[in-house]
């Protein structure tokens, strides 16, 4: 799963990869610190993991991954090339999902150019430009439609009706995720990969002072979040990166101090897997290894198969399943096995989230 940092310049992107990733991308006060998006690959945390390697003792434990990135600052018209704008906007297209990154601090050494503190008025801008980008995507696909339907117009009449509402939705700033007919026309939305349609996930960055929520504009930004229907987190980027620094101990007893379930990190993972309905199942390879995979809720079990390696998939026989805390309880694989612990499972069989799976397939 890859999720892109995207705010305006100086929310503060930089500064929270650093505190997801434990990279050291430079910050400054000033637009464009970031360029080129950098990309930084974090280990999912799951106790469900490291339980399963007390018993298993293997050679080597890999986590599930979350890979982030951080895109170059938006600017108001980036749709029209402002700023890095077409760069940035080919850049935001790569991710699964967007991290809106909002500054709800006071900075002194933040050139006034910028603005005053206000993440509602950045959200609004940011929403625009994308909309407005998505609108020149679905006008091209209009003008391309149109003239192949002078062949048979019949053809493409409900296609050129969907995208022309489509079009007037987008028009007046609202993203593609509320437009009436997306459902209906899920598959067109598919092809287009329009960035308004990709879920997201809302970052309110305040200073330490204003956690764990900050009343100022904490109420109205997690209004909006439950109204679209996405998380929204209060998140200290400076705090989270200066926090990487101590003892965890000392780092968690100091989170719980302020009132906070977790790092930034624990946070941002548990909104990510419930908002893109990820779950995890487990694999162990004899005593060499134990992994964790993240898929999406709903997967069958020849296609998780297909995530471990492809030649599973397409020779799947069957999946031998057992839930990781039985398995713990067992206190090993054999010995749950010689309980009649594991089961039997066909390819159409929906993973559950814990599972641990050994797949038997035709090499």
């Amino acid at each position: 799963m890859e999720i892109g940092l995207v705010g305006m310049p100086n929310a503060g992107k930089s500064t929270l990869f650093n505190a997801l990733t434990r990279h050291a991308v430079p910050t400054a006060p000033y637009p464009f610190t970031t360029i080129e998006p950098h990309r930084g690959v974090v280990p999912v945390p799951d106790p469900r993991l490291e339980a399963l390697a007390r018993i298993i003792q293997p050679e080597r434990v890999v986590p599930a991954a979350l890979t982030v990135v951080d895109i170059a600052g938006l600017v108001r018209n980036a749709h029209r090339g402002e700023g890095l704008g077409n760069q940035f906007l080919a850049h935001i297209r790569e991710v699964d999902a967007l991290l809106m990154v909002l500054r709800g601090f006071e900075a002194p050494n933040i050139p006034a150019g910028l603005g005053e503190v206000d993440p509602v008025a950045e959200l609004e801008v940011l929403d625009l430009e994308l909309a407005l980008a998505d609108l020149e995507t679905v006008q091209r696909r209009l003008e391309k439609t149109r003239r192949a339907a002078k062949a048979d117009p019949q053809a493409f009449a409900e296609t050129l009706a969907a995208l022309e509402d489509l079009a007037v939705h987008l028009q007046s700033g609202r993203p593609a995720r509320t437009w009436p007919g997306r459902a209906a026309w899920a598959g067109l939305l598919r092809e287009l990969f329009l960035l308004t349609d990709k879920p997201r996930l809302l970052v309110l960055n305040v200073s330490e002072e204003d956690l764990p929520e900050d009343g100022h504009w904490a109420a109205e930004l997690a209004r909006r979040a439950a109204a679209e229907g996405s998380p929204f987190l209060v998140i200290c980027a400076e705090l989270e990166a200066a926090l990487n620094e101590w003892p965890e101990e000392e780092a968690r007893a100091y989170r719980e101090s302020l009132g906070l379930s977790g790092s930034a990190l624990e946070r941002l993972i548990r909104a990510a897997y419930a908002h893109l309905g990820l779950i995890t199942f487990f694999t162990i390879t004899g005593g060499h290894e134990v992994r964790a995979w993240a898929i999406r809720k709903g997967t069958r079990a020849q296609q998780a198969a297909g995530r471990v390696h492809s030649d599973m998939e397409r020779g799947f026989i069957r999946a031998e399943v057992i839930p990781w805390n039985v398995l713990v309880e067992a206190g090993s694989p054999q010995a749950a096995r010689e309980r009649g612990l594991w089961r039997i499972e066909g390819r159409d069989y929906e993973v559950q989230d814990g599972d641990v799976l050994h797949f038997r397939f035709h090499a």
